[in-house]
Parts: structure tokens; sequence; C-alpha cells
């Protein structure tokens, strides 16, 4: 690892915990003997441009102490460049923290695999110019997602919670075209995911078998069904489950492309763009800090 980083902190992230981690981060980092610039944007473009300075001049490692929209800030500087990333995970969701292996609820620990660690050359997804890590959303589940970021109140999962009751409410079966490596399939769905990772939303296993360097995509498509059905399958996404409901079909492909009207698409938490949109997997588009072996 090198002996110097750059830290891009959120302190909003994690209904303002994050100042209190990347502290308690930054200590471990610098008594580790390690040399640590910290960077704190007034907002997501002022971060994203610190982040590409930091990897324009060649910082050891881009570190993002923060939750899945900043991780996904980072990816867009340091994609298809030899300069790895690191998570101090303070976010809500913390999908990209899980799919690395890295501690949820410990900084001290998230900061040993920055210092310690070892570096993995990972697969990222790309939306039309875009990196995501994690899960393009494209149906019922980018509804949700679009909802919860409207939404004030309630915190934390809650408010999660909140959005995907009222939007249950007016969910209604989507026609979908969907290509796969050029193979056009019509299916009516009410959520199809595009896994780079396996989980989104703050652990739901959404593309269980999501491998981060077999350079595919793993899709998944929830076929639209009566409520009472689909509110009993949601629940068993948080373990895997719902690849065992006849609802559920899953695809792996190298490039997907998504038609239906009215959906704009969320990845890494984030909005994306609006469908029809073209996710592609590039292999080893990112060097990543794991925990070491």
């Amino acid at each position: 690892m090198s002996t110097e980083i750059s830290l891009l902190v959120n302190p909003r992230s994690g209904r303002g915990r994050s100042a209190a981690v990347a502290l308690r981060a930054l200590e471990h980092l610098r008594a580790s003997g390690i040399a640590v610039t910290v960077l704190v944007g007034r907002d997501a473009a002022e971060s994203a441009e610190l982040a590409r300075q930091a990897v324009a001049r060649g910082t050891g490692a881009l570190v993002a102490c923060g939750g899945d929209g900043l991780v996904n800030l980072v990816l867009q500087a340091v994609a298809g460049t030899p300069v790895p990333f690191g998570v101090i995970p303070s976010g809500t969701g913390n999908d990209h923290a899980r799919m690395l292996g890295i501690p949820l609820h410990d900084p001290e620990a998230a900061a040993r695999v920055v210092s310690r660690g070892e570096v993995r050359g990972i697969d990222l997804g790309r939306a039309g110019n875009r990196w995501f890590g994690t899960v393009f959303a494209g149906g019922f589940d980018a509804k949700v997602s679009e909802r919860t970021n409207r939404l004030s109140f309630p915190r934390g999962a809650l408010r999660y919670h909140t959005a995907l009751v009222t939007e249950l409410a007016a969910m209604r079966p989507r026609d979908y075209l969907l290509e796969l490596d050029g193979e056009r399939l019509d299916v009516q769905a009410m959520l199809v995911a595009v896994g780079n990772g396996p989980t989104y939303g703050g652990g739901m296993r959404i593309c269980p078998h999501a491998d981060l360097d077999d350079g595919l995509l793993d899709i998944t498509v929830i076929a639209h069904g009566p409520r009472a059905k689909v509110l009993k399958l949601l629940p068993t996404i948080y373990s895997g489950a719902h690849l065992d409901h006849p609802e559920v079909t899953t695809y792996r492909a190298r490039s997907v492309r998504l038609s239906t009207p009215d959906i704009t698409g969320f990845a890494d938490g984030e909005l994306f763009a609006p469908l029809p949109v073209t996710c592609t997997c590039v292999p080893q588009a990112a060097r990543a800090l794991v925990p070491g072996g």
C-alpha cells in the first residue's frame, strides 16, 4: 500500500455521522505512517473535481468516506487508471463496502483495509457514459429509489420502506424490451435489475451470484404479479431466496439494453439516466483495496 493517500469525505453522509467516522479512520491511517490529504467538497460537483485532481496528480489511493453515492463519484475518477480506491463506509446502504468485504461499523477496521489490505482488480458496469459498481435499477426499484430521495422524513431505512409502500400501491406491469448481447427479449415485469455486484438498498441481494471479476453482468427480472404475492416475495430478496420463486428469471450477459417508458434508472443509489439505456460490463476497470488474504 502507498504511504500517501487522498481521503474524500462527505460530512453529511449517514445523517452527519461521516465526519466522526472520518476522524477515527484518519487517526488510524496517520498512526500507521500514511500521509493523508483530506478532501471535502461543498457539493457533489466540487467533490468530483477534487477526486479527479487527486487521481491526476498520482495519489497513492483515493479513499471514499461516505455512502454509496460518494463511492460512485470516486469510481468516475479512478476507472481505467492505476490508482486504487478504498472505502470507509459511513452511509445508509454501504453496498460497495459489502461487496468488497469491508467492515461496515468499525472505522478503524475499515482503515486497516486501506493500510494493510490487498489491491484487487474488479469489473465495473457502465451505463451510458457513467460507471457503477453495484446494481443498476431499471423498474419498480428505480421508482422506489426516486421517491426515497425526494422524502425528507422519516430517516434511514424507514424512509425507503415508506417509499416502497407508496410505489407498491401505484405499481403496474411494464413491457420491456431487453437486448442481451444482441438477443432480443420481450418481457412484462415489475423490476429489471442489472448487477455488477450482488446487493443494493442496504443489503438486498437482488443479484446474489454476481461476480466482480467474471466479465459479466447478472440480470434479474421479476415478473409482475398480484400485490399480495409481491409483498411475500420482496422480503426474500435480502437472502437471495427470491431466485426460487417462479416469477423470477435471471440472465448473464456482457451487455444489456433496457427499454421501457417512464423509468429513470438508478445505480449505486444515484440518479443515472432515463431508459432506454445500455449497461455494459467492463472487465478489470478498477482496482479496489480489499481485506488481505
